[in-house]
């Protein structure tokens, strides 16, 4: 059984800054690419940013230049540095990353439960 857990998620006034940490824990083999995901209830999920094992990361326009990933190989951590925020980033966050397990070394994909991020003033 694997579990990812995000926490960082809230309130915050536009121009402010959050940051959103996923753990990933259970019978872990290996993880893959991880990344972070976000979905409104008018827009279907949409990819926020990704990180392979590696360190290569990959943006949607919309947050180029105002958000970071980063992730901890060690700790099996993925974290979401986002500054500058505006009211459109306001969604809810959802962690995913590629697992293979000690029962199953081929990576599958896995989600967190989602963590609300709004910007309001």
């Amino acid at each position: 059984q694997v579990q990812l857990v995000e926490s960082g998620g809230g309130l915050v006034q536009p121009g402010g800054s959050l940051r959103l940490s996923c753990a990933a824990s259970g019978m872990i083999f290996s993880i893959d690419d991880m990344g972070w995901y976000r979905q409104t209830p008018a827009k279907q999920r949409e990819l926020v940013a990704a990180v392979t094992r590696g360190g290569s990361t990959n943006y949607a326009d919309s947050v180029k230049g105002r958000f970071t990933i980063s992730r901890d190989n060690t700790n099996n951590t993925v974290y979401l540095q986002m500054n500058s925020l505006k009211p459109e980033d306001t969604a809810v966050f959802y962690c995913n990353a590629h697992i293979g397990t000690l029962d199953f070394p081929s990576p599958r994909n896995y989600w967190g439960r989602g963590t609300q991020v709004t910007v309001s003033s």
